[in-house]
């Protein structure tokens, strides 16, 4: 792999029309639709740039920097890129003429200085009461699943939350590109690895999380649950490894059950639904709904809890804060 000092030389070579956007703390993502069109979040908001690749040569020339520093396969016959640069920033890329405008890439920023919980009361995404009531769920051992939409921060949360955890605790972080960064001393970091030119050297999340299993963790927490895996992350919760967290794709509590219930049953052995709907009940505890509103603030705006018993074979969830119409965050119990 080229050494890091190296391809930050790159950078400002291949990303010099971007490199103000690189360099600004103050965006969160940055957004380019072919070499002429580059888009930002900023401060929780989406607008165009007049920044601009001078060639479409010169941004698949960066592109191809970036794979070659992450070793990450990226051409006709492997058109989607899914690394990180050094500083952690995640990157995705779609190349022509899968992307039918020229090569399509978001490069998602992340804080260098960790968010706290204080930080997301100060910044209203959660209320001091559900902080509490999060943290104690955390000591308890409480499996958590963060719930929420593409930039809603998730993993900002997820991150958060991890605070809570003994320092004492053992900790397996699973993840598609390394972006959490936790706090605790004894923590281990995997990473999945796509396949390379040959088809050869592939490492999935489930390989990951069978590992796992068998590194002693006291808590694992896996960065996203996207696919079959999450069969093999819910019997973690159910079998030992209590206090896992994880965040997943949906629009509220009982979609992301019944997304959970979806994978896997992609990879469910013939099981039938109210089985799988038993073990999800048994095994998550509370999840926590994250939204991004319309003026690009990002708040908490639902923790429930599940039953562990089903009724009538659906689940039972009770909501213990939602926002009200103040945009609140309100206690229901």
């Amino acid at each position: 792999m080229i050494g890091t000092e190296i391809f930050k030389e790159s950078i400002k070579q291949f990303f010099k029309p971007i490199e103000e956007l690189i360099e600004d703390g103050t965006v969160s993502e940055i957004m380019i639709n072919g070499p002429f069109e580059i888009w930002v979040e900023q401060k929780g908001m989406i607008r165009k740039t007049g920044f601009k690749f001078p060639t479409l040569q010169a941004l698949e020339s960066a592109l191809t920097n970036i794979s070659q520093y992450s070793q990450r396969p990226y051409s006709i016959d492997n058109p989607i890129l899914e690394t990180h640069l050094p500083d952690g920033s995640r990157v995705e890329a779609v190349m022509e003429p899968i992307a039918m405008n020229g090569p399509v890439v978001s490069i998602r920023r992340f804080s260098k200085k960790s968010l706290k919980i204080e930080d997301l009361v100060k910044y209203d995404t959660l209320t001091i009461e559900a902080a509490k009531f999060l943290a104690k769920a955390v000591g308890n051992k409480k499996n958590i699943v963060v719930s929420g939409g593409t930039g809603s921060g998730k993993t900002s949360l997820l991150c958060a939350l991890s605070s809570f955890i003994s320092p004492k605790e053992r900790i397996v972080v699973v993840e598609d590109t390394h972006e959490l960064q936790l706090q605790q001393p004894h923590c281990v970091y995997l990473e999945s690895r796509t396949a390379d030119e040959r088809g050869m050297g592939e490492v999935t999340i489930r390989d990951l999380l069978h590992a796992t299993m068998r590194l002693r963790p006291d808590r694992i927490v896996v960065g996203e649950i996207r696919g079959i895996e999450a069969k093999d992350m819910v019997a973690a919760m159910t079998s030992g490894h209590e206090g896992s967290m994880t965040t997943i794709h949906a629009n509220n509590p009982g979609d992301a059950l019944g997304r959970l219930e979806t994978l896997i049953l992609m990879d469910n052995g013939g099981l039938p639904h109210f089985a799988v709907r038993a073990q999800l009940a048994s095994a998550v505890d509370i999840i926590v709904q994250i939204t991004r509103m319309p003026s690009g603030k990002r708040a908490v705006t639902e923790i429930s809890m599940v039953s562990k018993k089903i009724k009538n074979e659906n689940y039972v969830i009770k909501k213990l804060f939602t926002l009200n119409n103040d945009q609140v965050l309100e206690k229901q119990f």
